[in-house]
């Protein structure tokens, strides 16, 4: 019985199986906080361990906008048939620009700054096979980036090819 649940359980990921999807995300931390929305591609390297390389872009708010590049690995635990949980950690390139628009040049005040930085990624999230080709995730990480550790919630959906 155990062999037989622990074959449907690996079925929805299997080494060399690649998906693509879509992510909304929210980052907040006192000060700032916004939505964004963003592309992922999925590769397993085995039926438990994946690489998830994904791109975000959060919606300017009260003058910055965000954007980030991540390069997680996942590591699933198949819990049940079409439900896996997974730690992540990962690498992260974030940039924010802040702009305060044309009004304050007058008074030499310069009115756009943006800055890069490196940083990690610490989390978890959950995944559930809605059929064997289209899956849902819920996931937590905290970005650990200078000046803009947060906590970012995403909700996404990848298509298995």
């Amino acid at each position: 019985m155990l062999t037989l649940f622990t074959a449907f359980a690996i079925q929805a990921q299997e080494k060399g199986d690649m998906a693509a999807g879509l992510n909304l995300s929210y980052g907040t931390k006192s000060g700032y906080s916004n939505f964004g929305v963003g592309a992922k591609f999925q590769y397993s390297f085995t039926d438990a361990l994946r690489i998830e390389p994904s791109a975000t872009y959060f919606f300017k708010k009260d003058y910055v906008s965000m954007w980030d590049i991540n390069v997680n690995l996942h590591y699933l635990f198949h819990v049940a048939d079409k439900f896996s949980f997974y730690p992540l950690a990962g690498v992260s390139l974030l940039g924010a620009k802040a702009d305060l628009g044309d009004g304050w040049e007058e008074f030499g005040v310069k009115a756009s700054a943006s800055e890069t930085k490196f940083g990690a990624n610490l989390g978890a999230g959950a995944q559930y096979w809605l059929t064997e080709s289209f899956a849902l995730a819920l996931e937590i990480k905290y970005q650990l980036v200078s000046n803009y550790d947060r906590p970012v919630f995403t909700l996404g959906a990848a298509y298995k090819f």
